[in-house]
C-alpha cells in the first residue's frame, strides 16, 4: 500500500490511475480545420499578415497583436489592453493560443467560431474601431494583398468575409508548444521534476482543479461563476435562464501560463500564487457560483508543487516569427 494524494490505496490501482490521468491531457496530432476553410500555407501567411497588419484598425493604429501578443502568450500582460478610445479594455484579451479546439470564443462564449470571433474585436469602438468597407477598400489598393486575396479567393478576392477567413485559419496554427508536462507524458520521466509530478497528482486529485480544467488544453471550454468579486454577468447575458451563467465565464486553457499573467477575465489576480490563494478559500459565495467551486487546504509544499506543474505546461521555447507587411 502506498498514499497517494490523500488516500490509500493499492500501489497497482494508483499506477492506473496516474496513466489514465495522463492519457487525459495527452496532446492531439492535428490541428482541426472546418471543410469551408482547409488549411493551406499561402493562406495562414496571409492571415498572420493580417494578425499583425494595424491598417485593419479605424486610425491604423492598432493591430489583433496589439491585444494578442504572442511575448505574453498571445495576451497581454495587464488587466485591460488599451483600444481606440486610449482606455483599458473592461476585460483581458484571452488568448489565442489553442483556439483551433475552441468551440465558442470570447470570455463569455458569444462567438460560434473563429471568424466570428475576429471581426467582434476588429469593428468594436472601444478596440480597433475598424470600419470593413474601408477596410477592403485600404487592403485592395495595397498590390500584394489584392493578388494574394484574388489568387486565394478566385472571383471573390478581397471582402469582409475572405479577410475573416485568412485571419480565422492563421489563428488555428496558434499552437502552444511541447512542454516538459508533454515529454512526460509520453514517457520521459526526467522531463518534470518530482515537485510538478506531485503537483499534477494535486491537480487530478484533492485539489479538484481538473474538474474544469480537462483535456490537453486544460480546459472544459464550459462557463463557470468561480466566486470572483465581479459586478460583470458573463455567460448570463447569452444564456439569462441558467442560474449558473451568472458572473460565468469561460474556464481558460492553462498552456504556457508562465507568460501570460495577471490572470481573470479582468485580470484580477496578479500571479499563480494569487490565483490559487482565491481556489483555497472558495470565492464568493452566491446562488450562481459553481458547485465545482469549493474550498481547498494546502500546505505549502503542496502549494509548491501545485504551482511547479502548472510551470511544466510552459513551452521551452516560444518564438514567433513577425511578419514583413506589404506596402
Amino acid at each position: 500500500m502506498r498514499l497517494l494524494v490523500g488516500c490509500l490505496v493499492p500501489a497497482a490501482a494508483g499506477a492506473q490511475s496516474l496513466e489514465a490521468g495522463k492519457a487525459a491531457y495527452k496532446r492531439p496530432t492535428h490541428i482541426p480545420f472546418p471543410e469551408e476553410a482547409p488549411y493551406s500555407p499561402q493562406l495562414a501567411t496571409m492571415g498572420k499578415m493580417l494578425f499583425f497588419d494595424p491598417r485593419l484598425s479605424g486610425k491604423q493604429n492598432l493591430s489583433c497583436a496589439s491585444c494578442h501578443n504572442p511575448s505574453f502568450g498571445f495576451e497581454v500582460p495587464v488587466p485591460g489592453a488599451i483600444g481606440a478610445t486610449n482606455r483599458p479594455l473592461a476585460r483581458k484579451a484571452p488568448s489565442v493560443l489553442n483556439a483551433a479546439w475552441i468551440p465558442t470564443l470570447f470570455w463569455d462564449g458569444r462567438a460560434p467560431n473563429l471568424e466570428t470571433q475576429a471581426m467582434g474585436p476588429i469593428t468594436a469602438d472601444a478596440e480597433m474601431d475598424g470600419k470593413f468597407p474601408e477596410i477592403v477598400a485600404r487592403l485592395k489598393r495595397i498590390p500584394e494583398y489584392k493578388a494574394s486575396f484574388d489568387a486565394l479567393f478566385p472571383g471573390r478576392g478581397v471582402t469582409q468575409d475572405t479577410i475573416l477567413t485568412a485571419i480565422a485559419t492563421y489563428e488555428r496554427t496558434v499552437v502552444s508548444g511541447w512542454a516538459p508536462f508533454d515529454r512526460w507524458i509520453d514517457g520521459d520521466e526526467a522531463a518534470m521534476s518530482s515537485e510538478a509530478k506531485r503537483g499534477f497528482a494535486l491537480f487530478t486529485g484533492r485539489a479538484a482543479c481538473s474538474g474544469c480544467h480537462t483535456g490537453w488544453n486544460f480546459t472544459d471550454n464550459k462557463f463557470h461563476d468561480i466566486g470572483v468579486e465581479t459586478r460583470d454577468i458573463g455567460r448570463a447575458a447569452f444564456d439569462p435562464d441558467d442560474r449558473y451563467a451568472t458572473h460565468a465565464f469561460k474556464t481558460p486553457g492553462l498552456r504556457n501560463l508562465s507568460y501570460r499573467a495577471p490572470f481573470g477575465h479582468a485580470g484580477q489576480f496578479a500571479d499563480l500564487e494569487a490565483i490559487i490563494a482565491h481556489y483555497e478559500n472558495g470565492g464568493v459565495s452566491r446562488p450562481s457560483k459553481s458547485p465545482l467551486m469549493k474550498p481547498v487546504s494546502l500546505s505549502d509544499g503542496e502549494r509548491a508543487d501545485l504551482i511547479a506543474f502548472l510551470r511544466s505546461l510552459t513551452a521551452d521555447q516560444t518564438e514567433t516569427a513577425l511578419p514583413n507587411l506589404p506596402n
